[in-house]
């Protein structure tokens, strides 16, 4: 490697140093640096540090999927992407859940405030934006369709189903029940794949005939596996760093009498910011189709692999998990599918779409604080 590909790596990849050093300090001191949560100012500071450098290393794994995105095209690259956002979402869930006091609605809370900040804050925003700059933009309508298709049951089988069914007490499933559902979602989900990335790829591609990059300028790229090295690497921290996060927030819900259901809005936006970025600065270059890959992409992971990866997890760690939401929550669910599948109906976009979702998360963010 010469010289110029090394100083290239380092300005590059120098947040990987924050992360390797932000590990290695709350590996050696962790003791000490816990210790003094009980002082509000240490525990803003604590907290502000961790959930900042999970968030930096996400964006890190969003730029090695770009890069990988570049060079595979779409929808491989949203893809990349959005696996490895659920991978981190599964893990802060798993780490925060496994910590501390039983917290049976975590996993919830935090599929429901993915939802909602993905399909009424970042979809809102995308639409926003893109509108404004570019007054209407369109985007494959199969492929729109085809995301609601999957993400409409699922999300209805997951979190308002349990509120009705008669079998076990409270917004519960059964064994048989929670198993149906791991093998229906893993199936949609992989069938979705399957159809994504065969036959049916077009449906995800761009409207807008915005140029590929050429062979030739994606050659003259970095090579594939060194990204594909790095993208793993960067998920390392996240892992570890998942469990030292779940220190200050059980802190604030078990001891300062925070509502728990913080705990999810935490971990989905720790979820949602690379996915934010992406989609915002994709709408922004008036590709439109990119931002709702990525955005319904999203939901439609976390509502295909979380959820039945958290109830593995929960079945095997001996730990209860509420998933029916209560009655507020459900109506604005309903609310926010079937404002979406109408946005999503016409191939086209503009500003008023956006303002609507962004209204309906003002709505959710004034519930989370007076219910």
């Amino acid at each position: 490697m010469t010289s110029r590909a090394i100083s290239s790596f380092l300005r590059d990849e120098w947040f990987l140093a924050v992360s390797a050093a932000t590990c290695l300090a709350f590996y050696l001191f962790r003791g000490s640096i816990f210790a003094g949560l009980s002082s509000p100012p240490y525990l803003a500071l604590v907290f502000i540090w961790l959930f900042a450098v999970m968030v930096g290393t996400a964006l890190s794994v969003v730029r090695q999927a770009d890069h990988l995105a570049a060079r595979l095209g779409e929808p491989y690259g949203t893809l990349i992407l959005t696996l490895s956002m659920t991978f981190i979402e599964v893990t802060s869930i798993t780490a925060v859940m496994m910590h501390g006091e039983n917290n049976p609605t975590l996993a919830r809370d935090t599929m429901f405030a993915t939802v909602m900040i993905i399909l009424n804050g970042l979809v809102g925003l995308s639409l926003l934006i893109g509108g404004w700059r570019h007054r209407e933009q369109q985007y494959n309508l199969r492929g729109a369709n085809a995301y609601l298709g999957v993400i409409v049951p699922l999300v209805v089988l997951s979190l308002i189903l349990p509120n009705f069914t008669q079998s076990t007490l409270g917004p519960t499933l059964s064994f048989p029940q929670r198993m149906f559902l791991v093998l229906v979602s893993v199936g949609l989900y992989c069938t979705f794949l399957a159809m994504q990335m065969g036959q049916l790829r077009g449906n995800f591609a761009s409207v807008t005939m915005i140029p590929e990059p050429s062979r030739d300028e994606a050659g003259s790229r970095s090579s594939l596996l060194p990204r594909v090295v790095l993208l793993v690497v960067y998920l390392v921290p996240v892992v570890f760093l998942s469990e030292k996060l779940a220190h200050p927030i059980d802190y604030i819900i078990e001891t300062l009498d925070a509502p728990t259901v913080l705990g999810g809005v935490i971990v989905a936006v720790l979820g949602c910011t690379p996915e934010a970025l992406g989609a915002v600065r994709s709408a922004l270059a008036n590709d439109v189709q990119r931002s709702i890959n990525i955005l319904l992409g999203a939901v439609l992971s976390t509502i295909g692999m979380t959820i039945p990866a958290m109830l593995l997890v929960s079945h095997l760690a001996g730990r209860d998990m509420l998933l029916g939401l209560g009655h507020t929550d459900t109506v604005m669910l309903l609310l926010t599918l079937f404002v979406s599948a109408l946005t999503f109906a016409s191939g086209h976009s503009n500003i008023i779409q956006g303002a609507v979702h962004l209204i309906m998360f003002a709505a959710y963010l004034l519930l989370l604080v007076q219910n």
